[in-house]
């Protein structure tokens, strides 16, 4: 995960006393809420990078981030490394905001990628 104390991203981090209650803090250089805006659509972002995963959650308002504002989030916070968003078996679904989308990256380990004349 990229440096979320960088000025380029640390402008976006919500200040806010329902942040501080819920979390006890504003963040650091890998975790954090934010609010940034991509093409006139408010998103709200929580980033975090404990045990052992990049993770990176993603809400829009009354609906699911788009494909452009999930790859905007991706190159903001992630930068050019890859990441995943998984599908796992039901019975591990935990769905706290029905319009939010997940970025995942594992920081130990490559992700595999397939090879480039199948993208």
């Amino acid at each position: 995960m990229r440096d979320l104390t960088h000025p380029d991203i640390d402008r976006f981090r919500l200040r806010t006393p329902q942040v501080l209650a819920a979390y006890g803090g504003y963040g650091d250089e890998g975790n954090g809420v934010f609010q940034i805006m991509f093409h006139s659509q408010r998103l709200y972002v929580i980033a975090s990078d404990g045990g052992g995963w990049d993770h990176v959650s993603v809400s829009a308002y009354r609906r699911c981030p788009t494909w452009d504002e999930m790859s905007h989030v991706h190159r903001m916070f992630i930068g050019d490394l890859p990441a995943m968003q998984l599908h796992v078996p039901i019975a591990q679904h935990v769905n706290v905001h029905p319009h939010t989308l997940h970025l995942w990256r594992p920081q130990m380990a490559l992700i595999p990628l397939p090879p480039l004349n199948m993208v």
